[in-house]
């Protein structure tokens, strides 16, 4: 079965979803692969501190965009953001108590559960949209027409003619002398 062009634009948004979903994720576990790596000994420790604070620049902004795109099929754990936000620098995460860093870990293991849980739900609702099941999906990105949100160009057009055309019909009922007009035009046409 072939699929419809609103189907195919749901199918392509769900793809370029599937792909920052994915690409979030990946660098998720550069961060920890970071994290991780720098108690090592022999580790490059300033090579590590300059990796990680690109790492999470870019995890900020992938977020944000990432939240915004999903909307209502966002579902990663709210902590995520706190656990980049509260590892100021590699230093004073390791400086802190074993238990500290535990803790740490475990957050970062929570937040990766809820990455792959997202991204099953997406791959998940795309293999669907793929085999033309009407799948919903929100979001800016999406224009007027495909997710529901807004009204579609051809029905903004017919709707503007409905209204035009019971505008004329008002005109006429309301103005006596047009009324007249074609009511006796009426008359003619069908003799009566």
């Amino acid at each position: 079965m072939a699929l419809s062009k609103k189907q195919l634009k749901i199918v392509e948004q769900l793809e370029r979803r599937v792909e920052l979903c994915r690409e979030f994720m990946n660098d998720w576990l550069l961060f920890n692969q970071i994290l991780s790596a720098y108690p090592n000994a022999g580790a490059n420790k300033p090579q590590l501190e300059a990796q990680f604070l690109k790492i999470k620049s870019k995890l900020a902004r992938e977020h944000r965009v990432l939240r915004d795109t999903l909307q209502a099929d966002y579902g990663i754990d709210g902590n995520l953001m706190n656990i980049v936000s509260s590892a100021t620098d590699l230093e004073s995460v390791h400086s802190q108590s074993e238990v500290a860093v535990k803790k740490l870990t475990m957050e970062w293991h929570r937040a990766f559960i809820s990455i792959n849980e997202t991204l099953g739900a997406l791959e998940d609702k795309k293999a669907r949209a793929e085999a033309g099941e009407k799948v919903p999906l929100m979001g800016a990105s999406m224009g007027g027409g495909i997710s529901g949100g807004g009204i579609s160009d051809k029905t903004k057009k017919n709707l503007m003619i409905v209204a035009g055309i019971i505008g004329v019909a008002l005109l006429i009922y309301f103005v006596p002398p047009l009324r007249n007009m074609y009511v006796d035009a009426f008359r003619n046409i069908f003799g009566r």
